[in-house]
């Protein structure tokens, strides 16, 4: 087995040992990573120079930091002071931000080793990686089939072995869909528990910074390494940041889940559905109490997400006019330049949801649609909040599908749209939730299983996720590259 497989409680027990150097773990990851990375395109910028540099300065660190000396791959959405951020778009193709954002200043602080900035929808704007603006992401396990979205390139750059974990950011599901289609465990913390300063906005009040990793005993070093209250963040709560290694291991023998019956519907893969009630039963086999819920107002999460999370997204994208940074369009005037740079700039997912989210903001369509979505929302969080006085954790598929093939949903939004079904709602109540492997179809593709939990409880669900991941081992499975 090579370094570039390892985990990171793995790689970090070699470097404190002094068995292995960071030098070694890099040059197996680039070895890596010049061996497939033509077949899978994870990365937009590849950060070779800068790796070899850090790694050199790792130094005390490796005693005392999370992560230090772990070679980890940022999406490129979050600002990387003096290294290309692009989210994916034409609009910033040239942009190289002057400050660095907050998540990875904490992880440079801790001696991390930055690999590369990874693929992603333009803008965090999709549901497969097949809206950027460079190049589609395939999926390791069939590269004919899409890997997420998203944090599509996060989600293979870890399944494939080109690092030891990364960042993603999860807007409907942007963390947990692309962890579910690579075999990966995906990790979106409570809304406000990471801070969003130097994140590229997409939607402000859903976005949540997130790890991508190999198991959940990595999720939860890498928690530990991002979490906590960021004054320039003005949606940072002020909360206690625990130690989230200390609840693995521990019994969840009385712990009581949650099964919605809402997420139990018509158009669910049969493989998907019978994996999940497997991982359930085992749940049960370990002591948990099993309990069926109801959250009625999941069938209005959709389209209130999207009313809701294309609104703020044609007020954050105005920003990107051809003026201060960026892409530029000539034009004969100024509001030709405005006109000019932004047809050209931006993909056609970002144009699309820019016009839905002007036009629901619009005299005449606010109340209509936009009031009203946001009274949904209010109604889905309170089932949540119902639901959770008289259960520990909720359960679900993550995806009603495993990964569809590339090109399969492009001509039909509905359908791409429905493929965050079951973790749209968790973003809309700003809920933790996880998403681990809990099994595969028989044409070898992963399937993912959802921990849902009670806001800035991420420690009973990831208790709950190790639990499972330690009788399961689906995550010990590697795509045949």
């Amino acid at each position: 087995m090579g370094l570039n497989e390892l985990s990171i409680s793995e790689l970090r027990r070699s470097l404190r040992a002094q068995e292995i150097r960071p030098q070694e773990i890099i040059d197996d990851i680039y070895s890596r990573i010049d061996e497939i990375e033509d077949k899978v395109g994870s990365f937009i910028t590849i950060t070779r120079d800068n790796a070899y540099k850090s790694a050199e300065g790792v130094g005390k660190t490796i005693k005392e930091g999370h992560i230090a000396g772990i070679p980890i791959a940022i999406k490129d959405n979050l600002c990387t002071k003096g290294i290309l951020t692009t989210c994916a778009s034409k609009m910033l193709y040239n942009f190289v931000p002057p400050y660095e954002s907050t998540v990875t200043k904490r992880l440079s602080e801790q001696g991390y080793i930055l690999i590369g900035k990874t693929n992603l929808d333009e803008f965090a704007m999709g549901s497969s990686t097949e809206n950027s603006a460079f190049h589609v992401t395939r999926n390791p396990w069939d590269l004919g089939r899409v890997s997420g979205g998203s944090s599509g390139g996060s989600a293979t750059a870890v399944a494939a072995g080109e690092c030891a974990a990364a960042i993603g950011s999860d807007t409907g599901g942007s963390i947990r869909q692309p962890a579910s289609f690579c075999g990966v465990v995906g990790l979106k913390p409570t809304y406000g528990r990471v801070s969003r300063y130097g994140l590229v906005a997409f939607a402000s009040s859903l976005d949540q910074i997130g790890p991508i990793t190999k198991n959940v005993t990595d999720a939860a070093i890498m928690l530990n390494a991002i979490a906590g209250h960021d004054p320039l963040d003005s949606t940072s709560a002020a909360v206690n940041v625990p130690d989230f290694t200390e609840a693995l291991g521990k019994e969840i023998k009385g712990l009581k889940i949650g099964i919605p019956t809402e997420y139990f519907t018509e158009g669910m893969d049969r493989e998907v559905e019978d994996s999940v009630h497997s991982a359930i039963k085992r749940l049960e086999t370990l002591g948990a109490n099993v309990v069926e819920i109801s959250l009625p107002h999941t069938g209005y999460a959709v389209a209130a997400y999207y009313i809701l999370a294309t609104a703020e997204a044609s007020s954050n994208l105005a920003r990107f006019d051809g003026v201060k940074y960026g892409f530029r369009a000539e034009g004969k005037n100024l509001l030709d330049m405005y006109r000019n740079t932004r047809t050209e700039g931006f993909g056609v997912e970002v144009k699309r949801r820019i016009m839905l989210g002007t036009y629901v903001l619009s005299a005449g369509y606010y109340e209509a649609y936009y009031r009203k979505s946001e009274q949904v929302r209010t109604l889905i969080k309170q089932d949540f909040d119902n639901a959770f006085k008289e259960v520990d954790v909720i359960i679900t598929p993550t995806s009603p599908t495993v990964a569809f093939k590339i090109g399969e949903k492009t001509s039909d939004l509905l359908q791409m749209y429905l493929s965050d079904i079951f973790t749209i709602s968790v973003n809309l109540a700003g809920l933790p939730a996880i998403s681990i492997p809990c099994g595969f179809t028989n044409s070898n593709l992963p399937i993912g299983l959802q921990i849902i939990g009670r806001h800035f409880d991420e420690e009973t669900i990831l208790k709950a996720a190790y639990a499972y991941e330690q009788g399961a081992q689906w995550h010990l499975r590697r795509p045949d590259l």
